[in-house]
């Protein structure tokens, strides 16, 4: 694919990388470190935050978080740590009975690890997909409310918006929801993820898989300082999520805030000469 020729500095909040092939045989393209940062290239982007890949249930990211971390040592890479939980985030009331009693498996994040996480030098936030991976339980979201650092949700049909509202919302940390919380394209979930950035300041959209352009013109045009970019690499080319967003009805300034300016103050490391 050609390389894109853009005036924007460009950093991306939403891509994935399998350490070692298994995941990505399973669950979706076989990308490795050095084709994903050749397509961030291509695109333009200079910098991305990245996280594990989904892995099969009962392993846990332990072994997978630690191999994207280094991964990233050399490389235009800013490295999260995924984690999963015992709770079922859905709302049927089977769910909420479930867990009155879930616990903490062996394979579960526990607090211990979201400190040795947070307070370390290799991860700069955290990402959860509850749907695919469970919900932390209370206590480990109490030391993420600790640490403090930028939490990235895949919110969407099987997690929603105002589930994220229910356990995620109402904590310190801040949230970036990944593809407007409407994944995959549910465009009435994109307008409600929408409608919670006017009551929680420190939530955050981003923009992979968001095909829709009146959503990305309403998120730019009303909020727009909580719209950060995202390609959702490798699933689709970093091309393609930075096109949509060049061909945007919208402002200069409004694509440079989403571009990169955003993103910086949510990760920090993604600072020119981090």
């Amino acid at each position: 694919m050609l390389e894109l020729e853009h005036g924007f500095r460009v950093v991306d909040v939403r891509a994935q990388l399998d350490p070692n092939g298994v995941a990505s045989a399973v669950f979706g393209r076989d990308v490795g470190p050095e084709r994903l940062e050749r397509e961030f290239h291509q695109a333009g982007v200079v910098s991305a935050v990245i996280a594990a890949g989904p892995r099969p249930a009962g392993e846990g990211y332990l072994r997978a978080n630690n191999a994207v971390a280094r991964l990233s040592v050399d490389r235009p890479f800013v490295p999260l740590a995924r984690l999963d939980g015992p709770r079922d985030p859905s709302d049927r009331p089977a769910a909420r009975l479930r867990n009155l009693t879930a616990s903490r498996q062996s394979h579960h994040a526990t607090p211990d690890d979201v400190e040795q996480y947070g307070y370390g030098d290799r991860f700069y936030g955290f990402a959860l997909d509850p749907a695919r991976d469970g919900l932390p339980d209370a206590e480990t979201l109490d030391r993420l409310d600790d640490v403090g650092l930028p939490v990235v949700v895949r919110a969407g049909t099987a997690f929603p918006p105002a589930a994220v509202e229910a356990t995620l919302l109402r904590r310190s940390f801040p949230v970036v929801l990944e593809s407007f919380g409407g994944f995959p394209l549910d465009r009435e979930l994109m307008r409600a993820a929408i409608d919670l950035l006017d009551r929680y300041e420190r939530l955050y959209v981003e923009t992979s898989f968001v095909r829709y352009r009146g959503v990305l013109e309403q998120g730019l045009l009303e909020h727009p300082d909580r719209v950060l970019f995202g390609s959702g690499a490798p699933e689709s080319h970093p091309n393609v999520g930075v096109m949509e967003l060049l061909t945007l009805d919208v402002p200069e300034d409004l694509m440079r805030r989403a571009f990169s300016k955003n993103a910086v103050r949510v990760f920090p490391a993604l600072s020119p000469g981090e």
